[in-house]
């Protein structure tokens, strides 16, 4: 059965106490889960505050992102090694909040590019990484989820041919695929063709309108992606990410110049949507 989460990054990227009462609220609105950023440096916070939602019954899932400095795709070594070591550093922050998925675009660094297309060596490179992760994601019980995310974001993975060929290279049972209808929105010609192409490795799906705004309010083709996940009985999370600029620092980082929706409307109405479209299509929400 499909379980509903949100991405708390609609109001901060922070992992801090100041949640909680977003999470209670979330709690009462009946998500099943919410989903973190991992990236502050305050190690405590993140077992805090995993504590606190699995005492309201919220299920976690986790996000990041890598910088120049921790490339998976780097000419050299040491830089791919400092990959593996933030990685495994977010797979011990994830499982102080009790997360049992992993996603974002870890299979590169966010908004680095080598002014060429991506090479074999490059998907090599990842591939060892992954694949080291995810022997050590298999000993918290984690799985990662890498993601494919458009053009002005990475070059290396922007669509779900290019992700699983990645996937399928990397080999590891803790490594599948992520599926985000925002960047799907942009790069793929056909949602339906993409989820059905990524199908037998897909392990987390963000529910993100073209804006980036509250789902249903844009163009993206909702009836389409949600009969195709029916189709493939995709039974994993469905996860609301949209964005505002509640966090300037974060919405600076990711190129959020204007709000979207009100995060508060967009997760009340996102969550009547995604329970409205999975009654619709019998996709089990």
């Amino acid at each position: 059965m499909n379980k509903i989460g949100f991405n708390v990054l609609a109001w901060s990227a922070v992992v801090s106490d100041e949640l909680k009462p977003i999470l209670d609220r979330l709690r009462e609105m009946g998500y099943d889960g919410v989903e973190f950023l991992v990236g502050a440096p305050d190690e405590p916070a993140y077992k805090r505050l995993g504590d606190y939602a699995a005492g309201l019954g919220l299920e976690t899932t986790s996000v990041f992102v890598l910088g120049p400095e921790e490339n998976p795709v780097d000419v050299s070594p040491a830089v791919r090694e400092k990959a593996l070591d933030k990685i495994k550093w977010t797979i011990d922050r994830a499982h102080d909040l009790g997360s049992k998925v992993i996603c974002g675009p870890f299979h590169s660094a966010f908004t680095v590019f080598s002014r060429q297309a991506p090479t074999e060596q490059e998907y090599e490179w990842s591939a060892e990484v992954l694949r080291s992760a995810g022997d050590y994601a298999a000993q918290a019980g984690i799985l990662l989820t890498p993601e494919a995310v458009n053009r002005f974001e990475c070059y290396l993975c922007n669509t779900m041919q290019q992700l699983s060929y990645l996937v399928n290279k990397t080999a590891h049972p803790n490594v599948q695929a992520m599926f985000d209808t925002h960047h799907a929105n942009i790069e793929e010609k056909s949602l339906a063709g993409a989820i059905t192409a990524i199908a037998p490795v897909l392990g987390h799906f963000h529910i993100s309108e073209n804006d980036r705004g509250t789902p249903g309010s844009g163009h993206v083709p909702w009836d389409e992606t949600f009969a195709t996940l029916a189709k493939i009985n995709y039974s994993g999370w469905l996860t609301i990410e949209g964005f505002t600029r509640n966090d300037p620092d974060f919405a600076n980082s990711i190129g959020v110049w204007r709000e979207f929706s009100e995060p508060w409307e967009m997760a009340e109405k996102g969550l009547e949507f995604i329970r409205e479209m999975s009654k619709k299509h019998g996709l089990a929400g």
